[in-house]
C-alpha cells in the first residue's frame, strides 16, 4: 500500500515552495485590482480596419493630452483594445472615441462601456472579504457538526479550512505573478473563480474525512497514522479522477476559450488543482500531526542534532 502519510512533511515542503514565491510577488507588487474594486472606467472598442489599430502607447499618450494621464490600454484580439481611466460618463466617452476616430481617420465600434465609482469598488472588495471569511466560519461549524461523531471534531473543521486557506494562497500568489508579468487585474470573475476553488477544495477533503470517520469505526485498534493512510488511498482513485474531469474541461477553455473566459479559466485550473493536491497530502496529515502532537519534537530533533 502506497504510504502518503509518511512523507507529509515532504509534501507541506512542496506546498510551501509553491506558495513563498507568489506570497513574495504579493507583498513586492501587490495585486493589479480592476475597476470593479478600485473604481473608474473600462471602454472595450474594435477598430473595422485591424490594419489601422495604433500601439498602445500611442493610445496612452493621446488619452493623457486629452486629460486622463492614467490610461492603462491593453490589446484585445486582431483589432481590439481595452482601455481603463478614471471615473467618466457616457459623454466624455463618446468624446474619446471620437477623438480616436479623427485621429486614426478609421470607424471603431463600441464593444463595452462601464463605469464603476470609488464608493461602489471599495464595497465589493469588502463584500469580497467578507465572503471569504464567512465561508470559512461556516465550513469549520459544519465540518464540526457534521463529524460530531468522531472524537475531536473540530479538528477536522480546522485541517479543511488549513487547507482551503493553502488552496487561496496558491491562487492569489499565481495571480500577483500574473498580475506583475502578464497585466491581469483582479476583477469580479477572479472573485467567482476563488470562492469555487473554496468550494472544491472544502468538498474533496470531507470525502476523505468521511472515509476516516467510517473507518475509524470499523478498524478501532488500527493505529491513527495508519487508519488516515488506509483511508487516503481508498479515495485517492475516486479524487484524482473526479478533479481530472473538471481540470482536462478547464484546460481546453484555456486553449481554445476566447480572451474573457481565459483568466477565469486558468485561475480556476490552478486552484482545483491545487485543491485535489491539498485535501489529499495536506489535509489528512495535518490531523495526523495533531493526534500525534508532533510540534513538540520538532525543536527538540534539532536541538539533539546540534548537540
Amino acid at each position: 500500500m502506497i504510504n502518503i502519510v509518511k512523507n507529509r512533511y515532504l509534501y507541506f515542503g512542496l506546498s510551501l515552495l509553491v506558495i513563498i514565491p507568489g506570497m513574495i510577488t504579493l507583498i513586492i507588487w501587490g495585486l493589479p485590482l480592476a475597476i470593479d474594486f478600485t473604481g473608474g472606467s473600462l471602454l472595450e472598442i474594435s477598430f473595422d480596419d485591424p490594419s489601422i489599430r495604433p500601439l498602445a502607447s500611442e493610445v496612452i499618450d493621446l488619452y493623457s493630452q486629452l486629460g486622463y494621464p492614467d490610461a492603462l490600454v491593453q490589446t484585445s484580439g486582431e483589432s481590439g483594445l481595452i482601455i481603463r481611466t478614471k471615473h467618466m460618463n457616457e459623454s466624455e466617452q463618446a468624446n474619446l472615441v471620437e477623438a480616436i476616430e479623427e485621429k486614426y481617420n478609421t470607424k471603431i465600434t463600441v464593444q463595452s462601456f462601464e463605469s464603476v465609482g470609488p464608493s461602489v469598488g471599495k464595497e465589493v472588495a469588502t463584500r469580497a472579504a467578507g465572503a471569504v471569511a464567512l465561508a470559512a466560519i461556516a465550513i469549520t461549524a459544519y465540518i464540526t457538526y457534521a463529524f460530531r461523531g468522531v472524537q475531536h471534531a473540530f479538528r477536522y473543521g480546522v485541517s479543511a479550512i488549513i487547507a482551503m486557506l493553502h488552496d487561496v494562497a496558491v491562487v492569489i500568489g499565481m495571480e500577483a505573478i500574473f498580475g506583475h508579468f502578464l497585466g491581469w487585474e483582479v476583477d469580479s470573475l477572479f472573485l467567482s473563480a476563488l470562492l469555487t476553488v473554496i468550494g472544491f477544495s472544502v468538498h474533496d477533503s470531507i470525502v476523505v474525512f468521511d472515509r476516516i470517520r467510517e473507518n475509524s469505526m470499523t478498524y478501532r485498534r488500527l493505529p491513527y497514522e495508519t487508519l488516515v493512510n488506509h483511508s487516503i488511498v481508498q479515495t485517492l482513485d475516486r479524487s484524482i479522477n473526479t478533479q481530472l474531469t473538471v481540470m482536462l474541461t478547464l484546460l481546453s477553455l484555456v486553449l481554445f476559450g476566447g480572451v474573457t473566459i481565459k483568466h477565469f479559466a486558468l485561475i480556476l485550473l490552478i486552484g482545483v488543482f491545487s485543491g485535489t493536491y491539498s485535501s489529499i497530502f495536506n489535509a489528512s496529515p495535518i490531523l495526523v500531526v495533531w493526534e500525534n502532537k508532533e510540534w513538540r519534537t520538532w525543536f527538540r530533533k534539532k536541538e539533539a542534532k546540534a548537540v
